[in-house]
């Protein structure tokens, strides 16, 4: 057998410096400081976390008045940070900031007196802290398009989530246009999605199955599974190499194996162990050098 490695995979920048956050919080504050919603979509790091001395919450009620909490990578609605004054907490916000650009669109575009539709997915704690910015009509891509009831020459801006499928996003915002006069489409894909999608269409191209290694409720990770399937490559979702199904591999000579963005290396590294493959071989790809500033609270 032969391991297909997809390149970029793994960590993006938004994952590394929210981890930062958590850890550099508890090195100066000491322990307990709470995490609202998982600080990423990967239970290894939450775990990790947690081992260190950090507390998951999904409500800010449930933490203890004073304490210190971390809000998580994928951004906050403004009422948490409200709950967050009048419980005196001492809040970092470790929101990704290409998230947080989401949110300043948002409010931007109402101000200039266009009408926000959000390309997202329903339930998704990014797109509960987007639209939590400001009024706007969500699109998800997963139910039939139903366009807000508006006037078609109602200037309208489209805001996406930011870990959504590239060609799912593309055929919701030519929906939009359809209906739309005056539309103004702002794709807030991350680099990191983008890039992580273009690199499984490539490992397409080489192998008879795609190995996605994340957490079943990551977006981007689902996303990367879709994106091999509808490229007619078998593909499979899992946490680690205790997950996999010799089954899969029946008759298999070639495997692709690629990572979303909030998922360690070692993980990856794991499965490549368990296949013990004969040869490994890196697919060209984008090689990413993006890194951002962390919270003033930690600098």
């Amino acid at each position: 057998m032969k391991v297909y490695l997809g390149v970029p995979r793994g960590f993006c920048a938004g994952v590394v410096r929210a981890i930062d956050v958590v850890e550099l919080a508890l090195r100066k504050f000491g322990p307990p400081v709470y995490v609202k919603h998982e600080i990423v979509h990967n239970p290894h790091v939450v775990q990790s976390l947690e081992a260190k001395g950090a507390i998951t919450v999904e409500k800010v009620e449930e933490i203890p008045e004073g304490a210190h909490v971390v809000f998580s990578a994928h951004g906050s609605p403004p009422e948490d940070f409200v709950k967050a004054v009048e419980r005196r907490l001492n809040v970092i916000d470790a929101t990704c900031p290409l998230v947080t650009k989401v949110h300043n669109e948002a409010r931007k575009y109402v101000r200039e007196g266009r009408k926000i539709i959000l390309v997202g997915h329903r339930g998704h704690q990014e797109v509960k802290g987007t639209m939590g910015q400001t009024d706007m009509h969500l699109v998800d891509d997963r139910e039939p398009f139903l366009a807000p009831e508006l006037d078609p020459h109602t200037p309208v801006t489209v805001l996406t989530q930011t870990t959504l499928s590239v060609d799912d996003t593309q055929r919701s915002i030519q929906q939009i246009k359809s209906k739309f006069s005056d539309v103004l489409v702002r794709n807030d894909l991350c680099y990191a999605t983008t890039n992580r999608q273009a690199a499984v269409k490539e490992l397409s191209k080489h192998v008879d199955l795609i190995l996605v290694i994340g957490a079943p409720n990551s977006s981007n990770c689902n996303r990367l599974r879709e994106v091999a399937s509808s490229h007619g490559v078998p593909a499979y979702l899992l946490n680690g190499p205790e997950e996999m199904d010799p089954r899969w591999f029946e008759g298999v000579a070639d495997v692709g194996i690629t990572s979303g963005a909030s998922t360690p290396e070692q993980l990856v590294e794991a499965v490549i162990e368990a296949l013990d493959p004969e040869d490994v071989v890196m697919i060209d790809g984008v090689e990413e050098d993006v890194s951002f500033v962390l919270p003033k609270e930690l600098r």
